[in-house]
């Protein structure tokens, strides 16, 4: 019989709550900044989305680009294979968006991925904004893909915040080397990436599903 009193810790389910548990954490702990970021990213947004009503050419604009490059074609193409469409809108949203946009920038350039983000949010505001009754209908799902899709921006952004503020001042992460607060702050990103990501997940099912079952019903209503 063993006199070991210390209790058992599963190694797996230990991993899986600091999964949960460190985004929490670094979140926590600038709650401020994931505050400030969420008011402009969703700011951004709305600026553009306003700017498209008031301009109108500004979405038509938009919706031109869109069918020069051979996008509108690509989702008329994976409308009826939701699933496919889904791992499509995920894709883009994470490689071209959270990725290339993001995190890449930010990992060259302190805080381009910040200003580079800022932009797009502006003009994905100007892209939805709707140009007849229908336009309006489809927002009534499709507002809930915004609001979780740019939830998982926002986290992204504020990774390369933290990235940046730690490898211009160090000290801010308890560090002596710029070296160390890059390689400090890259964690800190990799966290908040985590529920980013799951978020994206969730947003580019939910897309797909709405658009493919949930607008056509509104539309024919």
């Amino acid at each position: 019989m063993s006199t070991d009193d210390t209790p058992y810790t599963n190694p797996a389910r230990s991993d899986d709550m600091q999964i949960l548990r460190r985004p929490i954490q670094v979140i926590r702990t600038d709650l401020g900044a994931y505050l400030v970021l969420n008011v402009v990213v969703y700011g951004l947004f709305l600026a553009g989305f306003a700017a498209a009503l008031v301009f109108p050419e500004l979405t038509a604009a938009r919706v031109e680009a869109l069918q020069a490059d051979g996008t509108a074609d690509l989702v008329g193409w994976l409308f009826d294979k939701v699933w496919l469409f889904a791992l499509v809108i995920l894709g883009v949203n994470t490689l071209t968006v959270g990725v290339a946009s993001i995190l890449l920038p930010s990992m060259v350039v302190p805080f381009a991925g910040v200003a580079v983000f800022a932009y797009r949010a502006f003009t994905i505001g100007t892209t939805l904004a709707p140009v007849d009754e229908n336009g309006w209908l489809i927002l009534i799902p499709h507002s809930l893909t915004v609001v979780v899709e740019f939830q998982a921006y926002v986290l992204l952004v504020l990774g390369a915040y933290l990235l940046g503020r730690a490898w211009l001042r160090p000290a801010t992460v308890g560090v002596a080397t710029r070296r160390q607060g890059y390689v400090r702050g890259l964690r800190q990103a990799g966290w908040v990436a985590v529920p980013a990501f799951a978020l994206l997940v969730f947003g580019a099912v939910y897309e797909a599903f709405s658009l493919r079952y949930l607008v056509p019903l509104l539309l024919q209503g």
